[in-house]
């Protein structure tokens, strides 16, 4: 399961760091943290690839609000 998780964040961090050309907004620093918090905890709680993919949908878009609201 540890390995699960650890290539869960590896992937979600190397997808978030693709798109970071310039300096990246707060919204797209929250959008991007959220996704990576979001997918670690889909994948603990339902152990699955839907729980992974949903949590780090779900932790986008809140991350993404939380960043546009700093």
């Amino acid at each position: 399961m540890n390995t699960k998780i650890l290539m869960s964040v590896a992937a979600a961090s190397l997808i978030a760091l693709t798109g970071c050309g310039t300096s990246p907004t707060n919204a797209q620093i929250g959008t991007a943290t959220g996704a990576v918090v979001g997918g670690v905890v889909g994948n603990a709680v339902f152990d699955n690839t839907l729980g992974t993919v949903g949590g780090a949908a779900a932790g986008a878009l809140i991350g993404n609000e939380v960043g546009k609201k700093r």
